[in-house]
């Protein structure tokens, strides 16, 4: 018995090689698009955490200022600490690179972003051996020591486009020029190599790195070596119990900017693995329809393998081991297709995932076997999932009336109990908090309410048929195709369930992104105030190299043809060392900030004695602050460079919320006032200028840039009206309202893409479900069709009752998976997002794209049942009916 069941399912794949290959092809892209996205983040992040190892060496601990730079005092006094037995100094800036133009070069060489690190070259041994300089043979073997002299990495040296080969000792050593925003260019000559990797890396002397960047007394960071046996709890309690420690200092674990970018990117990872994950969910209907087809055209025979012996165990078993099959196909080839798109991912994209995170980093393939098998599980599961209902059919047939064509008995009577309990329970669980900032209970919600949906589906159509039956009454042919709907309602239910999966997942996906694309728009343009804006076209957003300098903003201001110049200035802030550095915002915000900020709700009054201040989204969850609370950890962070400016501390007071897409580990927003007061530091990061009406923008703009030009030391290039470096490069660039607001969204599309394809996989892989279901139960009624065309109908009307079923439960299923959708999409808007990344948005139903859909499903499942209708009522219907002779 055994081995006929092992024959008559090897017949069955064997005559219906596509049916099967669909099933396998659903599975496949399900498993292939969550272990490519897990492949991509895992090698990205361990890409990133070997760099920050290499840099960093692994101390003990990491000393660092919440806000500004170190005072040098503090190094002295941790050096002589009987607990600490080495304490590193350390300068990182970040600057852009030239190498030097040798002679017969017909281009300049490109300006490349790179990390200064300045260090004591006698404790990077014991401390970040990666970081310890190699001296060319040519160099001079102080080296080490020499102001000016730097060594670069394997990065740096191909981004500068020099030999990673030492120079001949004939030869001159090569020279790079260094700038720091619009300061000066400093000359610098490359004496050698480290051997850290990552991205472009110089390192010199801490004491040169000083005196070259007129950072005389500052440091970044300190690196520190307990002694061995430290409580290091214990220690630092008592260092900051110490009289005169500053209170706005970071001490953090080596291991703690890894997992903060982890913690940053997992919400953005997460939601990428579910959304694959939807295809998968997609294919688990796909298999049971294709099984369902499969069992359909099969009854007969397993009808004979019951007779002959088959027990019903052993009929679910067969079906169940046929899905296993499908899907252990499907894993296996989804594997191996996940692991060659992250391959390619990572060859032309690198690490970003679209989300911004591991920008420029290049990480080699991580294949994880552990993750293999887990993916290749959840493949497995969908399989058997999908296959489980075919199976329990092929189970409980009735082989006798199988035998005679009589089919299965009328459905029985649902009340939609189950249904109506999963949606509750889904329902209840979307008030539930996020597990370590994750939505789990969202998702599951999610997936209650669409199984909750789809379980209502048989209750739903009885309610709709009783109120179509007086409709039909006195018409021969639609009352045909509601009577059989009637007693068969459980197999239509099966059928739209297809189209109820796909299209709701579909809906809440368009709705979800729709919404978030409509905020991002009305957010930019209510921070986007002014129409022309101006920044430093050297370096980074946020770093050193980005800053314009002290007194550029107020020039501006002096030019012809300007009404008004309002500087901005983005500082990071470290206040937590768990926690990713926030952004601090200094503008001019006036006496009403709702008209500068888009806040959710009212700003409150600030207190006397008070400063106000204004949080993100983000700040709210990641810090549990509420409008009208103080924050002293704000205060603590401002107070040492207060003190330094003889300027009184400030007690920050929490006066509004307002959203921001921009920065999903927070932001605060302060008058910039408030900012010179505290700090004394005059640089802004970006100006918004609002010219005067008649002005020649081109004209201004050249002003502008050659003032850059003259406060970097530059000669103004006459070309083209144009100040630029000695290399032709600009140093600064312009951008109008309108070209920000085009690069934002296009930005957004990209980081979307992903989003969007998965859609349209899902939507794909629905349709053919939808095709397959209607398939299956348009085939197992031939003998039904071969019976009314015994009773007089036409073929053509016999086609005619089959679309316009088709197109009926079609309209049922497209109607109840918008409805599902929408439902499924307010959980994604109001709960998924904020949890995940921190930021609100506005509900946006696009209906026209919603109809489009729509149309689609019903165009798709009318052709559908018409195709398999043309094929079930030819001749061999009208002969299948003599089998019952």
């Amino acid at each position: 018995m055994l081995a006929l069941l092992r024959t008559f399912s090897w017949q069955d794949l064997r005559h219906h090689p596509w049916r099967s290959a669909a099933a396998v092809a659903a599975v496949m892209l399900g498993v292939a698009l969550a272990f490519a996205v897990h492949v991509i983040n895992a090698s990205a992040l361990d890409e990133f955490s070997q760099a920050v190892r290499a840099v960093n060496g692994q101390p003990d601990l990491e000393l660092r200022a919440m806000q500004g730079s170190l005072p040098e005092a503090l190094y002295e006094r941790l050096a002589t600490d009987p607990q600490v037995a080495r304490a590193s100094p350390l300068l990182e800036l970040s600057a852009v690179a030239q190498a030097a133009t040798t002679a017969g070069a017909k281009d300049p060489s490109p300006l490349t972003p790179i990390r200064v690190l300045g260090a004591d070259a006698l404790l990077l041994p014991t401390m970040a051996p990666a970081l310890v300089p190699r001296p060319w043979d040519s160099a001079d073997r102080f080296a080490l020591f020499a102001p000016a002299t730097v060594f670069l990495n394997t990065a740096a040296l191909q981004a500068l486009g020099l030999p990673a080969i030492a120079p001949s000792a004939s030869s001159p050593l090569p020279r790079l020029t260094l700038q720091v925003g619009l300061q000066p260019a400093l000359t610098v000559q490359v004496a050698g190599t480290v051997t850290a990797g990552g991205a472009p890396l110089a390192v010199m002397d801490i004491g040169a790195a000083q005196d070259l960047f007129g950072r005389a007394g500052a440091l970044t960071r300190i690196d520190l070596q307990l002694q061995p046996g430290t409580d290091r709890a214990a220690w630092e309690a008592a260092l900051r119990a110490q009289p005169g420690w500053p209170a706005n200092l970071v001490l953090a674990q080596p291991g703690d900017a890894t997992q903060r970018i982890s913690n940053l990117s997992r919400a953005y990872r997460v939601n990428l693995t579910v959304l694959a994950l939807v295809a998968l969910f997609t294919g688990a209907f796909l298999v049971f329809s294709v099984l369902a087809l499969s069992v359909a055209q099969r009854g007969p025979q397993f009808a004979l393998l019951a007779v002959l012996g088959a027990t019903p165990r052993q009929r679910l078993a067969l079906v169940l081991a046929e899905s296993a099959a499908l899907g252990l196909l499907g894993s296996a080839l989804g594997i191996a297709l996940g692991t060659a798109l992250a391959a390619t991912a990572l060859q032309l994209l690198g690490g970003d995932l679209g989300g911004g995170y591991f920008a420029g980093v290049r990480p080699a393939l991580q294949w994880s076997a552990p993750a293999a098998l887990v993916y290749g599980a959840l493949g497995v599961t969908a399989a058997l999932a999908g296959g489980w209902w075919p199976a329990r059919a092929a189970q409980n047939l009735p082989p006798a009336q199988t035998l005679k064509g009589l089919g299965a008995a009328a459905s029985q009577t649902d009340k939609g109990t189950v249904g109506i309990f999963l949606i509750a329970t889904g329902a209840i669980l979307t008030s539930a908090p996020p597990v370590f900032g994750i939505p789990l209970a969202a998702y599951v919600a999610i997936a209650l309410l669409l199984v909750g949906g789809i379980a209502l589906l048989p209750w739903g159509m009885a309610r709709l048929l009783v109120w179509l039956q007086p409709l039909a009454a006195r018409h021969a042919l639609p009352l045909l195709a509601l009577e059989r709907a009637r007693r068969m309602r459980g197999s239509a239910a099966i059928a739209v369930g297809g189209v109820v999966a796909s299209l709701s997942l579909a809906v809440a996906l368009t709705v979800m992104v729709s919404s978030f694309r409509g905020s991002v728009t009305q957010w930019l343009d209510a921070v986007l105030p002014s129409p022309l804006y101006v920044r430093s076209a050297i370096g980074a957003g946020g770093g050193e190299a980005a800053l314009l300098p002290a007194g550029f903003a107020e020039a501006v201001a002096q030019l012809p043809g300007l009404n008004r110049v309002q500087p901005l200035r983005a500082s990071p802030l470290q206040l937590s060392p768990t926690l990713p550095s926030l952004t601090v915002l200094s503008r001019p915000l006036g006496d009403e900030p709702a008209q500068t900020l888009p806040l959710v709700g009212e700003a409150l009054p600030v207190p006397p004695g008070r400063t106000g201040v204004y949080i993100s989204e983000a700040v709210v969850d990641l810090y549990g602050l509420r409008p009208g609370m103080e924050w002293p950890a704000l205060s603590k962070a401002f107070s040492a460079q207060a003190l330094e400016n003889h300027a009184p501390a400030a007690i920050f007071y929490i006066a509004g919320i307002w959203r921001d897409y921009a920065r999903q580990t927070g932001a605060v927003v302060m008058d910039r006032a408030v900012w010179l007061r505290l700090t004394g530091d005059t640089r802004t990061s970006d100006l918004a200028l609002w010219p005067s009406d008649g002005t020649d923008v081109s004209a201004l703009q050249a002003s502008i840039r050659a003032l850059a030009a003259t406060q970097a030391g530059r000669q103004p290039s006459i070309a083209a009206g144009a100040a630029t470096s000695d290399s032709g490069e600009a140093l600064v660039e312009f951008s109008s309202a309108a070209t920000i607001r085009e690069r934002s969204l296009r930005i957004f599309d990209r980081s979307f893409a992903v989003t969007y394809w998965l859609q349209a996989v899902a939507i794909g892989i629905g349709l053919f479900g939808v095709a397959a279901s209607f398939s299956a139960q348009v085939l197992a009624r031939r003998k039904e069709f071969g019976l009314l065309a015994h009773l007089g109908l036409t073929r053509r009307q016999i086609l005619t009752v089959v679309a316009s079923e088709g197109a009926a439960w079609t309209a049922v299923g497209a109607a109840a998976g918008v409805l599902l959708g929408l439902a499924v999409s307010v959980v994604l808007v109001h709960v998924v997002n904020p949890q995940s990344f921190h930021w609100t948005m506005d509900l946006a139903v696009p209906g026209g794209r919603l109809l489009a859909l729509c149309a689609a499903v019903v165009a798709s499942g009318t052709v559908t049942a018409w195709l398999a209708g043309r094929a079930a009522a030819g001749r061999d219907a009208v002969m299948a009916v003599k089998e019952d002779w």
